[in-house]
Protein backbone atom coordinates (compact mmCIF):
# COMPACT_ATOMS: atom_id res chain seq x y z
CA UNK A 1 0.00 0.00 0.00
CA UNK A 2 1.35 3.40 -0.96
CA UNK A 3 -0.70 5.68 1.30
CA UNK A 4 1.79 8.27 2.49
CA UNK A 5 2.23 8.75 6.23
CA UNK A 6 3.43 12.29 6.76
CA UNK A 7 5.97 13.62 9.15
CA UNK A 8 4.78 16.44 11.40
CA UNK A 9 5.69 20.02 10.62
CA UNK A 10 7.67 20.18 13.82
CA UNK A 11 8.06 17.86 16.79
CA UNK A 12 8.32 19.46 20.20
CA UNK A 13 8.64 16.89 22.94
CA UNK A 14 5.43 14.87 22.90
CA UNK A 15 3.60 17.27 20.57
CA UNK A 16 3.09 16.94 16.82
CA UNK A 17 2.13 20.12 14.99
CA UNK A 18 0.38 20.44 11.64
CA UNK A 19 -1.08 23.38 9.80
CA UNK A 20 -4.33 21.50 9.13
CA UNK A 21 -5.74 18.30 10.62
CA UNK A 22 -8.65 16.51 8.96
CA UNK A 23 -10.54 14.26 11.38
CA UNK A 24 -12.16 11.43 9.44
CA UNK A 25 -10.77 9.23 6.67
CA UNK A 26 -13.98 8.50 4.78
CA UNK A 27 -15.32 10.10 1.63
CA UNK A 28 -15.50 13.56 3.21
CA UNK A 29 -11.97 13.52 4.61
CA UNK A 30 -10.47 12.15 1.40
CA UNK A 31 -12.31 14.69 -0.76
CA UNK A 32 -11.12 17.67 1.22
CA UNK A 33 -7.63 16.16 1.44
CA UNK A 34 -7.53 16.09 -2.35
CA UNK A 35 -8.43 19.78 -2.55
CA UNK A 36 -6.00 20.75 0.22
CA UNK A 37 -3.19 18.91 -1.58
CA UNK A 38 -4.07 20.65 -4.85
CA UNK A 39 -3.53 23.97 -3.06
CA UNK A 40 -0.23 22.83 -1.58
CA UNK A 41 -1.53 23.01 1.99
CA UNK A 42 0.16 20.96 4.71
CA UNK A 43 -2.30 18.56 6.32
CA UNK A 44 -2.82 15.11 7.78
CA UNK A 45 -5.97 12.95 7.65
CA UNK A 46 -6.75 10.99 10.82
CA UNK A 47 -8.64 7.76 10.09
CA UNK A 48 -9.85 5.51 12.90
CA UNK A 49 -10.06 2.43 10.65
CA UNK A 50 -7.34 -0.16 10.02
CA UNK A 51 -7.79 0.42 6.26
CA UNK A 52 -9.34 3.24 4.31
CA UNK A 53 -12.86 2.12 3.41
CA UNK A 54 -13.39 -0.25 6.32
CA UNK A 55 -16.51 1.63 7.41
CA UNK A 56 -18.05 0.48 4.10
CA UNK A 57 -16.65 -3.07 4.31
CA UNK A 58 -18.50 -3.61 7.60
CA UNK A 59 -21.93 -2.86 6.14
CA UNK A 60 -24.37 -5.60 5.18
CA UNK A 61 -23.23 -8.01 2.50
CA UNK A 62 -25.79 -7.22 -0.22
CA UNK A 63 -25.71 -3.42 0.12
CA UNK A 64 -25.41 -1.44 -3.09
CA UNK A 65 -25.36 2.29 -3.72
CA UNK A 66 -28.59 3.74 -5.03
CA UNK A 67 -26.64 6.32 -7.02
CA UNK A 68 -25.18 5.07 -10.35
CA UNK A 69 -21.42 5.02 -10.82
CA UNK A 70 -21.42 8.23 -12.88
CA UNK A 71 -22.73 10.08 -9.80
CA UNK A 72 -20.56 8.22 -7.26
CA UNK A 73 -17.05 9.51 -7.85
CA UNK A 74 -14.89 11.75 -5.67
CA UNK A 75 -13.06 14.82 -7.07
CA UNK A 76 -10.49 13.97 -9.69
CA UNK A 77 -11.25 10.24 -10.03
CA UNK A 78 -14.47 8.90 -11.61
CA UNK A 79 -15.85 5.70 -10.14
CA UNK A 80 -14.32 2.86 -12.24
CA UNK A 81 -17.49 1.23 -13.56
CA UNK A 82 -20.08 1.56 -16.31
CA UNK A 83 -22.07 4.81 -15.86
CA UNK A 84 -25.32 3.07 -14.84
CA UNK A 85 -23.70 0.47 -12.57
CA UNK A 86 -24.75 0.35 -8.91
CA UNK A 87 -21.61 -0.45 -6.93
CA UNK A 88 -21.68 -2.81 -3.96
CA UNK A 89 -20.26 -1.84 -0.59
CA UNK A 90 -16.91 -3.62 -1.08
CA UNK A 91 -16.39 -1.90 -4.42
CA UNK A 92 -17.00 1.44 -2.73
CA UNK A 93 -14.51 0.56 0.02
CA UNK A 94 -11.85 -0.46 -2.50
CA UNK A 95 -12.46 2.69 -4.52
CA UNK A 96 -11.88 4.89 -1.46
CA UNK A 97 -8.67 3.03 -0.67
CA UNK A 98 -7.44 3.40 -4.26
CA UNK A 99 -8.38 7.08 -4.16
CA UNK A 100 -6.11 7.67 -1.16
CA UNK A 101 -3.31 5.76 -2.89
CA UNK A 102 -3.79 7.46 -6.27
CA UNK A 103 -3.37 10.95 -4.82
CA UNK A 104 -0.90 9.89 -2.11
CA UNK A 105 -3.07 11.45 0.54
CA UNK A 106 -1.47 11.80 4.00
CA UNK A 107 -3.73 9.33 5.81
CA UNK A 108 -2.94 8.05 9.30
CA UNK A 109 -4.91 4.86 9.89
CA UNK A 110 -5.86 3.40 13.27
CA UNK A 111 -5.90 6.89 14.76
CA UNK A 112 -9.05 7.46 16.80
CA UNK A 113 -9.53 10.97 18.13
CA UNK A 114 -10.48 11.08 21.80
CA UNK A 115 -11.00 14.83 22.15
CA UNK A 116 -10.72 18.15 20.35
CA UNK A 117 -10.13 21.38 22.23
CA UNK A 118 -8.37 24.72 21.88
CA UNK A 119 -5.69 26.00 24.22
CA UNK A 120 -5.99 29.65 23.20
CA UNK A 121 -3.33 29.39 20.50
CA UNK A 122 -3.95 26.16 18.63
CA UNK A 123 -6.37 23.29 18.41
CA UNK A 124 -5.38 20.34 20.59
CA UNK A 125 -6.25 16.80 19.51
CA UNK A 126 -5.83 13.85 21.85
CA UNK A 127 -5.67 10.40 20.28
CA UNK A 128 -6.50 7.04 21.86
CA UNK A 129 -3.53 4.92 22.88
CA UNK A 130 -0.92 7.64 22.48
CA UNK A 131 0.79 9.81 25.03
CA UNK A 132 1.62 12.47 22.45
CA UNK A 133 -0.95 15.00 21.35
CA UNK A 134 -1.50 16.70 18.02
CA UNK A 135 -1.76 20.45 17.59
CA UNK A 136 -3.12 22.29 14.56
CA UNK A 137 -3.85 25.80 13.36
CA UNK A 138 -6.90 24.54 11.46
CA UNK A 139 -9.18 21.54 11.95
CA UNK A 140 -11.73 20.05 9.56
CA UNK A 141 -14.19 17.63 11.20
CA UNK A 142 -15.15 15.20 8.43
CA UNK A 143 -16.67 12.33 10.40
CA UNK A 144 -19.93 12.33 8.41
CA UNK A 145 -23.56 11.97 9.51
CA UNK A 146 -23.55 8.25 10.43
CA UNK A 147 -21.79 8.17 13.79
CA UNK A 148 -23.91 6.59 16.52
CA UNK A 149 -26.56 3.93 15.78
CA UNK A 150 -29.93 5.16 16.96
CA UNK A 151 -32.18 2.61 18.68
CA UNK A 152 -35.53 3.56 20.30
CA UNK A 153 -35.79 3.37 24.09
CA UNK A 154 -38.45 0.71 23.84
CA UNK A 155 -35.74 -1.78 22.84
CA UNK A 156 -34.54 -1.95 26.44
CA UNK A 157 -37.99 -3.15 27.59
CA UNK A 158 -38.39 -6.01 25.12
CA UNK A 159 -37.96 -9.65 26.03
CA UNK A 160 -34.45 -11.06 26.21
CA UNK A 161 -35.74 -13.90 23.99
CA UNK A 162 -35.86 -11.48 21.06
CA UNK A 163 -32.54 -11.11 19.24
CA UNK A 164 -32.08 -7.39 18.56
CA UNK A 165 -29.52 -5.65 16.36
CA UNK A 166 -29.12 -2.34 14.56
CA UNK A 167 -28.80 -2.29 10.78
CA UNK A 168 -25.14 -1.30 11.20
CA UNK A 169 -24.54 -4.75 12.74
CA UNK A 170 -26.62 -6.69 10.19
CA UNK A 171 -24.63 -8.72 7.65
CA UNK A 172 -26.93 -11.33 6.07
CA UNK A 173 -29.94 -13.54 6.95
CA UNK A 174 -27.78 -16.55 7.80
CA UNK A 175 -26.13 -14.91 10.79
CA UNK A 176 -29.48 -14.45 12.52
CA UNK A 177 -31.47 -16.94 14.62
CA UNK A 178 -34.27 -18.74 12.79
CA UNK A 179 -37.79 -17.41 13.14
CA UNK A 180 -39.92 -14.40 12.18
CA UNK A 181 -38.22 -11.02 11.85
CA UNK A 182 -39.48 -7.53 12.58
CA UNK A 183 -37.71 -4.78 10.66
CA UNK A 184 -38.32 -1.40 12.28
CA UNK A 185 -37.88 1.56 9.96
CA UNK A 186 -39.36 1.60 6.46
CA UNK A 187 -36.76 3.74 4.70
CA UNK A 188 -34.40 2.49 2.01
CA UNK A 189 -32.24 0.42 4.37
CA UNK A 190 -35.23 -1.09 6.14
CA UNK A 191 -37.00 -1.99 2.89
CA UNK A 192 -33.86 -3.56 1.40
CA UNK A 193 -33.15 -5.66 4.50
CA UNK A 194 -36.82 -6.68 4.81
CA UNK A 195 -36.86 -7.89 1.19
CA UNK A 196 -33.70 -9.93 1.76
CA UNK A 197 -35.02 -11.51 4.97
CA UNK A 198 -38.40 -12.28 3.39
CA UNK A 199 -36.76 -14.81 1.07
CA UNK A 200 -36.16 -17.04 4.10
CA UNK A 201 -38.67 -16.14 6.83
CA UNK A 202 -41.81 -14.28 7.79
CA UNK A 203 -41.16 -10.54 8.00
CA UNK A 204 -43.02 -7.55 9.38
CA UNK A 205 -41.93 -4.09 8.25
CA UNK A 206 -42.84 -1.39 10.77
CA UNK A 207 -43.00 2.29 9.85
CA UNK A 208 -44.98 4.61 7.68
CA UNK A 209 -44.89 4.74 3.92
CA UNK A 210 -42.38 7.42 2.88
CA UNK A 211 -43.29 7.27 -0.81
CA UNK A 212 -41.56 5.75 -3.80
CA UNK A 213 -39.36 7.02 -6.61
CA UNK A 214 -39.08 4.67 -9.62
CA UNK A 215 -35.64 3.45 -10.61
CA UNK A 216 -36.19 4.49 -14.23
CA UNK A 217 -38.21 7.24 -15.87
CA UNK A 218 -38.73 7.68 -19.62
CA UNK A 219 -36.04 5.12 -20.36
CA UNK A 220 -33.36 6.72 -18.17
CA UNK A 221 -32.13 6.17 -14.63
CA UNK A 222 -34.02 8.39 -12.21
CA UNK A 223 -30.77 10.04 -11.10
CA UNK A 224 -30.24 11.37 -14.61
CA UNK A 225 -33.26 13.54 -13.88
CA UNK A 226 -32.92 14.35 -10.18
CA UNK A 227 -29.14 14.73 -9.77
CA UNK A 228 -28.98 18.15 -11.47
CA UNK A 229 -31.84 19.30 -9.25
CA UNK A 230 -30.34 18.23 -5.94
CA UNK A 231 -26.98 19.67 -6.97
CA UNK A 232 -28.55 23.08 -7.68
CA UNK A 233 -31.00 23.05 -4.78
CA UNK A 234 -28.75 24.62 -2.15
CA UNK A 235 -29.88 26.03 1.16
CA UNK A 236 -29.53 29.46 -0.43
CA UNK A 237 -32.55 28.68 -2.60
CA UNK A 238 -36.20 28.39 -1.69
CA UNK A 239 -36.41 25.02 -3.47
CA UNK A 240 -33.47 23.66 -1.49
CA UNK A 241 -34.91 24.75 1.84
CA UNK A 242 -38.31 23.29 0.95
CA UNK A 243 -36.79 19.97 -0.13
CA UNK A 244 -34.72 19.76 3.07
CA UNK A 245 -37.75 20.45 5.27
CA UNK A 246 -39.80 17.84 3.41
CA UNK A 247 -37.12 15.19 3.75
CA UNK A 248 -36.49 15.91 7.42
CA UNK A 249 -40.21 15.85 8.18
CA UNK A 250 -41.33 12.96 6.00
CA UNK A 251 -38.22 10.81 5.54
CA UNK A 252 -36.53 9.80 2.32
CA UNK A 253 -38.64 8.16 -0.37
CA UNK A 254 -37.81 4.58 -1.36
CA UNK A 255 -35.72 4.50 -4.53
CA UNK A 256 -36.61 1.71 -6.93
CA UNK A 257 -38.66 -0.24 -4.34
CA UNK A 258 -42.40 0.01 -4.91
CA UNK A 259 -45.02 -0.97 -2.35
CA UNK A 260 -46.24 -3.72 -4.68
CA UNK A 261 -42.76 -5.31 -4.56
CA UNK A 262 -42.91 -5.33 -0.76
CA UNK A 263 -46.37 -6.93 -0.85
CA UNK A 264 -45.33 -9.53 -3.45
CA UNK A 265 -42.47 -10.60 -1.18
CA UNK A 266 -45.03 -11.47 1.50
CA UNK A 267 -43.85 -8.74 3.86
CA UNK A 268 -46.51 -7.60 6.30
CA UNK A 269 -46.67 -3.81 6.46
CA UNK A 270 -47.53 -2.51 9.92
CA UNK A 271 -47.50 0.85 11.69
CA UNK A 272 -44.92 2.35 13.99
CA UNK A 273 -43.62 0.37 16.96
CA UNK A 274 -44.28 2.59 19.97
CA UNK A 275 -45.28 0.28 22.82
CA UNK A 276 -44.75 -3.16 24.31
CA UNK A 277 -46.69 -5.51 26.54
CA UNK A 278 -44.80 -7.87 28.89
CA UNK A 279 -41.76 -7.52 26.65
CA UNK A 280 -43.62 -8.21 23.40
CA UNK A 281 -43.88 -5.50 20.71
CA UNK A 282 -47.33 -4.01 20.16
CA UNK A 283 -48.19 -2.36 16.84
CA UNK A 284 -51.63 -0.99 15.99
CA UNK A 285 -52.94 -2.66 19.15
CA UNK A 286 -51.78 -6.14 18.12
CA UNK A 287 -49.00 -8.25 19.67
CA UNK A 288 -46.13 -8.98 17.27
CA UNK A 289 -43.95 -11.94 18.26
CA UNK A 290 -40.69 -11.85 16.30
CA UNK A 291 -37.59 -13.90 17.04
CA UNK A 292 -35.43 -11.13 15.58
CA UNK A 293 -35.70 -7.35 15.42
CA UNK A 294 -33.53 -5.34 13.04
CA UNK A 295 -33.56 -1.66 13.97
CA UNK A 296 -33.26 0.33 10.73
CA UNK A 297 -33.79 3.53 12.65
CA UNK A 298 -30.85 5.52 11.41
CA UNK A 299 -28.00 7.23 13.16
CA UNK A 300 -27.48 10.13 15.52
CA UNK A 301 -24.56 12.51 15.44
CA UNK A 302 -22.12 12.20 18.30
CA UNK A 303 -19.81 15.12 18.85
CA UNK A 304 -19.31 14.60 22.59
CA UNK A 305 -15.57 14.45 21.97
CA UNK A 306 -15.50 18.07 20.78
CA UNK A 307 -15.03 20.24 23.85
CA UNK A 308 -15.91 23.57 22.24
CA UNK A 309 -19.06 25.74 22.56
CA UNK A 310 -20.24 25.41 18.97
CA UNK A 311 -23.42 23.33 19.17
CA UNK A 312 -27.10 24.20 19.02
CA UNK A 313 -29.94 22.61 20.96
CA UNK A 314 -30.15 19.85 18.36
CA UNK A 315 -26.58 18.75 19.05
CA UNK A 316 -25.39 19.91 15.64
CA UNK A 317 -22.69 22.52 15.07
CA UNK A 318 -23.91 26.04 14.33
CA UNK A 319 -22.30 26.79 10.99
CA UNK A 320 -22.58 28.53 7.65
CA UNK A 321 -21.70 26.10 4.85
CA UNK A 322 -19.48 24.22 7.30
CA UNK A 323 -17.67 27.30 8.60
CA UNK A 324 -17.82 27.78 12.38
CA UNK A 325 -17.78 31.55 12.84
CA UNK A 326 -17.46 31.40 16.63
CA UNK A 327 -14.23 29.39 16.50
CA UNK A 328 -11.94 30.62 13.69
CA UNK A 329 -10.12 27.80 11.94
CA UNK A 330 -12.73 25.12 12.66
CA UNK A 331 -14.75 23.61 9.80
CA UNK A 332 -17.16 20.73 9.28
CA UNK A 333 -17.70 18.60 6.18
CA UNK A 334 -20.11 15.81 5.25
CA UNK A 335 -23.05 16.93 7.37
CA UNK A 336 -26.46 16.08 6.00
CA UNK A 337 -27.76 19.06 4.00
CA UNK A 338 -24.60 20.99 4.84
CA UNK A 339 -25.25 23.17 1.79
CA UNK A 340 -26.78 20.91 -0.85
CA UNK A 341 -29.18 18.00 -0.67
CA UNK A 342 -26.26 15.92 -1.98
CA UNK A 343 -23.79 17.13 0.68
CA UNK A 344 -23.49 13.79 2.46
CA UNK A 345 -23.55 11.60 -0.66
CA UNK A 346 -20.32 10.15 -2.00
CA UNK A 347 -20.80 11.82 -5.37
CA UNK A 348 -22.01 15.13 -4.01
CA UNK A 349 -19.49 15.92 -1.32
CA UNK A 350 -16.83 17.26 -3.68
CA UNK A 351 -18.35 20.72 -4.08
CA UNK A 352 -18.51 21.27 -0.32
CA UNK A 353 -14.97 19.89 0.05
CA UNK A 354 -13.67 22.36 -2.51
CA UNK A 355 -15.41 25.24 -0.73
CA UNK A 356 -13.94 24.28 2.66
CA UNK A 357 -10.46 23.82 1.21
CA UNK A 358 -10.66 27.29 -0.31
CA UNK A 359 -11.71 28.74 3.06
CA UNK A 360 -8.70 27.07 4.67
CA UNK A 361 -6.42 28.39 1.93
CA UNK A 362 -7.67 31.95 2.39
CA UNK A 363 -7.20 31.67 6.14
CA UNK A 364 -3.63 30.43 5.68
CA UNK A 365 -2.91 33.30 3.27
CA UNK A 366 -4.29 35.91 5.67
CA UNK A 367 -2.38 34.43 8.60
CA UNK A 368 0.85 34.46 6.62
CA UNK A 369 0.27 38.03 5.47
CA UNK A 370 -0.32 39.24 9.02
Amino acid sequence: MSIRITSPVRRAGRVERFETVVIGGGQAGLSVGHHLAARGLDHVILCDEARVGDNWRRRWDSLRLFTPARFSGLPGLPFPAAPAYLADKDEVADYLERYAERFELPVRVETRVRSLNHDGERFVIDVDGRESRIEADTVIVATGPHQAPRVPRISAHLSAEIHQLHSSDYRNPFELPDGPALVVGAGNSGAQIALELARFRKVWLAGRDTGHIPRRLLGRDIFDWIWPVIRRATLDTRLGRRMREGSMRGGDALIGIAEREIRRAGILRIGRLEEQRVGIPVVDGDLIEPRVIVWCTGFAVNFDWIELPIFGDDGLPVHERGVISGVPGLYFLGLRFQHRLSSSLIGGIGADAEFIAEQVSQRCDSTTAS
